[in-house]
This record gives structure tokens, C-alpha cells and sequence, in this order.
């Protein structure tokens, strides 16, 4: 495992999730939908701070089913078989639990997908005539989301998906950078190096914000520290939230391959070249040329390439470059 993404120990990062996925008994039926790579896999790594919030703004176990009911835009959380309208009663206990969570240092959270309280998106909403539309955000979400909007947020069933979750992950490991960063005191060269290091891993997410952000580092020094913290974050979580294509990846590899120009032999260039078009042809994972690449950084002692978070964005034993 690289340096660079080691989590050592007591320094974990720190995720919300909701806390039927953990496995505990809060869902409206008294069960629970325990997703194992959540807490076998990735929990290795990761401290959840679970959050049920029905029953933590007092609703009983088992209770009433509820959903959303009325504007997309601002619903209101109904019980089915009896009309009772929690909306207010889950929003002044979610105004109190986001205030303990700003405390919390968290660097992602995980939802439970469909969910009237912590849909992330595509949660039934019911117009008056009782007719669902797939357009809303649980209540619980919503809240989450518009006071922590630079913070990785995704749902349990789209982390389902190898190239979300691979997304995802990358993410919160840049994240928890960010927040120890930002720890340490902000100052101009710091923000550069951490930028320098990012550098090839936000290019395979947008290669226009890699310019943009390119562009915004170089004129950093006028501005205060804060500032430059701030609107470089907000660059960043931008960029990091679009997907890492093949074709992105493929052009960041090729990118990489400039840097051996002088040190790499005919026979090696040729095998890069057409493991890399495999890669591009879906016929090996990204862990392959990635592999590669990283036998030939530490073989020609390759610098700037060492430094690289592309390389090794996540420790290697979650094997998510192996399914995109």
C-alpha cells in the first residue's frame, strides 16, 4: 500500500451511513438490509457514524410505512394507512443531528437508496391523486446534503456498480486529505504540492477542471490562504464527482507514458502500448496497466510519477481497480 493512502491506526476515515445498512434493526419492518462490503470490506478502513433517522427523531420499531407526499421540491413525509405528517417532527431533530455531525470530521456518507427519509435521489413522491413520480430526495438527504455540499455522498445500492463504488471510494480518500490539509494550516505551498500530487487523478475525472484548476492554483498567491483552500475544495469535489471513464483513464495512461519517453526500451513501450489497448477494449481492468506502470516507476525511479495519487488512490487490498 502506498504511503500516501495508508489509514493507520485510530486514523480511519469517517463515514455516516445509514444505520439499517450496518445491520442494525431500525427499519420500519423491525429488519435491517446489512450490506456486507460496507462493513466487512470497506469497514477495515472506515469508522461509520450510523444514523437512523426515524428512530432517532422518536418513531418506535416496527412503525408505520411512510412517504413522500406532494411538490418533488419540498415534500412532505406522510405515514400510508393514517396521514400522519412527520415532516416537521424528522426536520427539527435533523436541524440538531447536523449540528453534531459538523463536529464529526466526516468524509463521505453512505445512503440507503428508495428511503423517504434518506433517499439520495429517485424517491417516490405521490402527487394528490396518489400517482408516484421517481423525482424526489429523502428529507433526511436533502438536509445532509444542502448543509455538507462538498462533502462524497452515494447510496448503498449504486455503490453496487464497480465503476461508482471505485468513484465513490477514490472520493473519500482524497477527502480525508483534504481535511487533514486543512488541519495542518493552510498555506500556498502545501496547496500546491497537495494539488501537484492530485493532479493525474483529477485529469481521469474532467480534464477540463484539470486545466481550470491548473489555472486557479497559479494565481493562488492573491489570494488569502482561506480563500485558496476554499475555492481550490470546491474545484475539486467538482471534478472528482464526474466519472472516471475508460477513455479518461486512457488518456491519462498515455499521458504517463510521456514521462518514459528516454527510459523505456522498444519491447516495454510496445507492451505498455498494448496493455493499454486492452484496457481500452475492455479486455483487461484498470489494475493492469496501473500495475504495470508502477513496476516501471519504481524500476526507472520515475519522480514525478512516484508522487502520483492516480497510482495508488486507495490501498490496493479493496481491489476496485480489478472490475473497471
Amino acid at each position: 500500500m502506498s504511503p500516501d493512502t495508508e489509514i493507520k491506526t485510530g486514523e480511519k476515515i469517517k463515514l455516516g451511513i445509514s444505520a439499517c445498512l450496518m445491520g442494525q434493526n431500525v427499519r420500519y419492518n423491525g429488519g435491517h438490509t446489512h450490506d456486507p462490503f460496507l462493513t466487512q470490506t470497506l469497514g477495515q478502513y472506515v469508522d461509520y457514524v450510523p444514523v437512523c433517522p426515524e428512530v432517532e427523531c422518536g418513531l418506535p420499531v416496527p412503525r408505520e410505512a411512510m412517504r413522500l407526499v406532494g411538490d418533488p421540491a419540498n415534500p412532505a413525509l406522510v405515514t400510508i394507512k393514517t396521514g400522519m405528517d412527520i415532516t416537521g417532527q424528522m426536520k427539527a431533530w435533523g436541524k440538531k443531528r447536523l449540528d453534531q455531525l459538523q463536529n464529526e470530521n466526516l468524509c463521505g456518507y453512505i445512503f440507503k437508496s428508495k428511503s423517504p427519509s434518506s433517499g439520495m435521489e429517485r424517491v417516490k413522491v405521490y402527487d394528490k391523486n396518489g400517482i408516484p413520480a421517481n423525482t424526489g430526495v429523502g428529507i433526511w438527504a436533502r438536509m445532509f446534503m444542502d448543509r455538507f455540499p462538498l462533502l462524497p455522498v452515494e447510496e448503498e445500492g449504486r455503490l453496487h456498480d464497480p465503476v461508482l463504488r471505485e468513484n465513490f471510494i477514490q472520493r473519500i480518500f482524497v477527502f480525508k486529505r483534504l481535511i487533514e490539509l486543512k488541519a495542518q494550516g493552510v498555506r500556498r505551498g502545501k496547496l500546491v504540492d497537495f494539488h501537484t500530487r492530485h493532479k493525474l487523478l483529477v485529469m481521469s475525472h474532467s480534464p477540463a477542471h484539470y486545466r481550470e484548476m491548473g489555472k486557479f492554483v497559479a494565481g493562488i498567491k492573491n489570494l488569502s490562504p482561506e480563500a485558496a483552500y476554499e475555492g481550490y475544495a470546491a474545484l475539486l469535489n467538482t471534478a472528482m464527482s464526474l466519472r472516471a471513464t475508460i477513455a479518461k483513464n486512457v488518456n491519462v495512461l498515455m499521458h504517463i507514458m510521456g514521462y518514459f519517453k528516454k527510459q523505456l526500451s522498444p519491447d516495454e513501450k510496445q507492451e505498455l502500448l498494448e496493455i493499454i489497448g486492452e484496457f481500452k477494449n475492455h479486455v483487461v481492468p484498470l489494475i493492469v496497466p496501473v500495475t504495470l506502470i508502477n513496476h516501471y516507476v519504481r524500476k526507472y525511479q520515475e519522480p514525478y510519477l512516484k508522487s502520483q495519487l492516480y497510482l495508488n488512490p486507495h490501498p490496493a487490498e479493496l481491489g476496485l481497480r480489478n472490475h473497471v
